[in-house]
């Protein structure tokens, strides 16, 4: 390799390096570039400064001298002639295993900002998933807070019939998101999964009562919304432990 073809590797280097330091900088530098590179604008490496490093090496001892002074002012802009000599040399090799460096630190850098962005994925699906979980919980309860002040009548599960009982509000309620629960409390009761205390309960989950004959629809903060029975409306009344006969989860 020539003394020319060299530097204008090294060259090509240099601006791979900037790249890896200030990509915005390398664009000014390439647009303002060589044109007249023997190799065009190939991606720079540790092996290609190797090669450079090698060619002079296998020249005489004055002319390594004067190249690699060359070397050493082309990378760094410093001035650097014959006199630089054995430490020019050192000084190359190290600029060598800088640019290693830099080319490891840039994959290193890319592979963590996969990762991160794979790992932060993660939860987020999760999150979303318990969110609609949630979500689908809260518009249920807004639908049966529509039928408050709604007559209990016996057998009622719509409107048209005059009003609703205990479990004709849960399965109305239910069924307009796409839940489907059998029609009467002691059938509802056996749907789901059982929630052992009021403690764990969440809203959108049944209160079964008086041993399967009554159900309403637990708000949360000790509260249920029900058709209780005849002569009163649907409404919002505390429930405690004490009156539950089971507690069933329905919702994901």
């Amino acid at each position: 390799m020539s003394m020319t073809q060299a530097l204008t590797r090294v060259g090509e280097i240099r601006t791979e390096i900037s790249a890896l330091q200030d990509p915005t900088a390398a664009r000014g530098a390439s647009s303002a570039g060589t044109s007249g590179t023997a190799s065009g604008t190939g991606t720079a490496s540790a092996t290609d400064f190797a090669s450079v490093l090698a060619a002079v090496g296998a020249g005489d001892a004055k002319g390594s001298s004067d190249l690699f002074g060359s070397l050493l002012s082309s990378l760094t802009g410093t001035g650097a002639g014959t006199g630089a000599g054995t430490g020019a040399a050192a000084g190359s090799l190290d600029l060598a295993g800088l640019f290693s460096s830099l080319a490891a630190g840039a994959t290193s850098a890319g592979s963590a900002t996969s990762t991160g962005a794979a790992a932060a994925a993660t939860p987020a699906a999760t999150t979303g998933a318990t969110t609609g979980a949630a979500g689908k919980a809260g518009a249920i309860l807004d639908t049966a807070k529509q039928y408050l002040g709604v007559p209990y009548v016996w057998g009622g599960e719509s409107l048209a019939e005059g009003g609703l009982d205990c479990s004709g509000l849960v399965q109305l309620v239910f069924g307009a998101h796409g839940v489907d629960l059998p029609r009467v409390a002691k059938d509802q009761m056996r749907q789901g999964t059982e929630v052992a205390s009021l403690a764990q309960a969440q809203p959108g989950d049944l209160i079964v009562q008086r041993g399967g004959k009554h159900i309403g629809i637990y708000l949360g903060d000790g509260q249920m919304i029900h058709a209780p029975k005849p002569g009163r409306t649907v409404e919002i009344t505390p429930v405690t432990d004490a009156s539950v006969t089971t507690i069933r989860r329905v919702l994901g």
